[in-house]
């Protein structure tokens, strides 16, 4: 195990949240030659590991092609996951139909692979028409009642408050099969909303599972920037929160460490705190530039360690792929994408009265006055994407 993995001591696949130190440990299911290191459930670990292998290779060449829409003005932002993306598809495996999502910037993907259509979730990007949100949120700021993951917000930290009041909820009325998931980056630590969800959560042992992706820079500040603890892991066990170290970039130990999280929610247990042990390989966003803030060399080496191509290794490794199937999936997987971009592109604007929808049951006259003096106006020629 390399130096950035920790020190090297595994953690048994079984009752991952024991009273262990967390500085010593980093769970961790597949080697860095694909080979699998700890394989407690291998029944599953065939249909597992390909469903994982489709979704992050989706992410991966969907990420990439949004990025080119941006550049070409058809997007307005896009915040891409790329070298992150075993723990959003490792953890959208693992919740159930039940389950509420609260995601940080890198973890819409969930909503791919609990079965939102790739169009829709792309007409949020482009807030048209065909959002369902009506063009009213952020790019990237996906979110869908259908599959139970709320909307996360630019104000760091906000969405872990709510990941445990909705878990504290459904506690309180009696909703035994529900939890939740709650994101944060590394930087969002710093932040007291953190710190007030962790209390909360250790107190009222809530049915809830709060994961750090640790991906090295809140933007462009380093982990030593912004904590003086041996891990972020530790914090949650100041709070009386189970916690544990995982190998973020390993897809496997990702599903493996949140499942048996959220099975311990659902006996009663109390949350899990998971620091996922990651890199973002690329921009923050596409209004970032990487390059002034780290060293070509640094992402290099962790760019050897990228989730999907570990994965790959695994599955060739294992005999479930080989170079035929992964071409015919990536052509497949590439004409999904472009014709969901096509359909998403292909809607206008959204209708400018439902600037006045949503908020009133019964629209106040003021509000009534401003939509008749608004739809009396010519409207405007139609733009890509469109949004208020």
């Amino acid at each position: 195990m390399s130096a950035a993995h920790g020190s090297g001591v595994v953690l048994p696949p079984r009752d991952l949240a024991a009273d262990l130190p967390p500085e010593l440990g980093l769970y961790q299911v597949l080697c860095d030659d694909g080979s699998a290191r700890l394989v407690s459930e291998p029944a599953i670990l065939p249909t597992l590991g390909l469903r994982a292998y489709r979704y992050i290779k989706l992410l991966r060449l969907l990420d990439a092609r949004m990025i080119l829409l941006q550049r070409q003005g058809r997007v307005g932002f896009y915040g891409a996951c790329t070298g992150q993306e075993a723990t959003p598809i490792g953890t959208g495996l693992a919740v159930t139909e039940q389950d509420w999502v609260f995601p940080a910037l890198r973890e819409s993907s969930i909503m791919l692979v609990r079965g939102m259509p790739l169009a829709p979730y792309l007409c949020q990007v482009f807030g048209n028409r065909g959002d369902i949100l009506k063009g009213r949120q952020m790019p990237s700021h996906m979110s869908s009642r259908a599959v139970k993951q709320v909307s996360w917000s630019s104000c760091i930290a906000t969405q872990l408050p709510q990941a445990v009041g909705v878990a504290w909820a459904a506690r309180l009325r009696g909703d035994r099969d529900v939890a939740t998931v709650g994101f944060i980056g590394d930087g969002g630590t710093s932040e007291p909303d953190f710190h007030n969800a962790l209390n909360f959560a250790g107190v009222y042992k809530v049915p809830c599972v709060i994961v750090c992706q640790n991906n090295q820079f809140a933007i462009s500040v380093r982990p030593d920037r912004q904590t003086a603890s041996a891990t972020y892991a530790i914090k949650g066990r100041a709070y009386g929160v189970p916690s544990l170290r995982v190998d973020g970039n390993d897809v496997l130990a990702m599903y493996h460490a949140v499942s048996q999280a959220l099975a311990r929610a659902r006996r009663g247990e109390g949350p899990t705190f998971i620091e996922a042990l990651t890199y973002r390989i690329g921009a923050h966003s596409t209004s970032d530039d990487p390059s002034r803030y780290r060293s070509q060399d640094e992402v290099d080496a962790w760019a050897a360690r990228d989730p999907l191509a570990r994965l790959r290794a695994h599955l060739v490794y294992s005999g479930l792929l080989d170079d035929e199937r992964d071409e015919l999936l990536e052509h497949e997987l590439t004409a999904e994408i472009s014709a969901a971009i096509t359909e998403a592109e292909a809607h206008g604007p959204p209708e400018r009265a439902s600037l006045f929808d949503d908020v009133y049951a019964e629209l106040p006259w003021h509000l009534a006055e401003q939509k008749a003096e608004l739809m009396a106006l010519p409207c405007a020629p139609p733009t890509h994407g469109g949004g208020h």
